[in-house]
């Protein structure tokens, strides 16, 4: 099975992506440790995308693209990287798939955060970071996710709203985008902070986002509560 990497990296760290798993990624202190990560990422995702355990697959990586960094911290896995193909016009088959994924995301991230009995105890010890403090508690996990969802369209000349949810936030912001004659061109935008912004990163970028902070809400979830069960609908691999 083929993975096509993308990798974003500086002198403290590395985040590779997987380019043909939308929001699949691993990180490390290179680029080696990193992908050596892949074949549980690539599994997870599968299981949780497909519906279908690859367990004991054998992958090949494939470095399609890579860019240094040094202006943004990549071991707290800020990212402003674009894919190449990410440039590219989609077709509606493409659109759905990838719409699909991203609504999906929200949706079992919504049933993980109802499933942990006290949204609002601090599961993860209280850190700064360049941007600020690190959301410690299940529901600041949940509202800075939802809360991206504004700042996200809005990159790409599309109005949304925050709330009152991350799914239906997520459904409108898709609706308002639609109403564009030729949003399926996949334009490229210069966003905030010289950021380059396609609808197609904004796709990738949803379910990338909600996977890094599902993974950290039901990892530290499941030690704050090891006799509750927390809906691992994600797939998640723990140990």
């Amino acid at each position: 099975m083929l993975i096509k990497a993308v990798c974003e990296y500086n002198d403290e760290g590395c985040l590779v992506y997987a380019e043909n798993f939308p929001g699949a990624f691993v990180r490390g202190r290179n680029y080696q440790n990193a992908i050596a990560k892949f074949p549980k990422e690539i599994e997870t995702w599968l299981d949780w995308a497909n519906g279908e355990s690859k367990s004991g697959e054998v992958f090949e990586i494939e470095l399609v693209q890579e860019k240094k960094n040094d202006e943004l911290r990549i071991c707290d896995a800020d990212s402003d990287v674009i894919f190449d193909s990410e440039k590219e016009p989609l077709t509606r088959e493409e659109y759905n798939r990838l719409k699909i994924l991203a609504l999906r995301s929200a949706m079992d991230f919504e049933r993980m955060y109802d499933s942990i009995p006290d949204k609002k105890m601090n599961i993860v010890p209280p850190r700064e970071t360049f941007y600020g403090k690190i959301p410690s508690t299940a529901e600041e996990m949940y509202n800075h996710c939802m809360n991206i969802t504004e700042y996200y369209f809005g990159e790409i000349g599309v109005f949304a709203e925050n709330g009152p949810d991350i799914l239906s936030c997520r459904q409108k912001g898709f609706a308002e985008l639609e109403k564009q004659e030729n949003f399926l061109e996949n334009k490229v935008f210069d966003g905030s902070y010289g950021e380059e912004w396609s609808l197609k990163k904004v796709l990738r970028r949803f379910i990338w986002h909600d996977r890094i902070h599902a993974r950290a809400m039901y990892r530290r979830a499941f030690e704050a509560f090891w006799d509750s069960e927390i809906d691992n609908v994600f797939c998640f691999k723990i140990k």
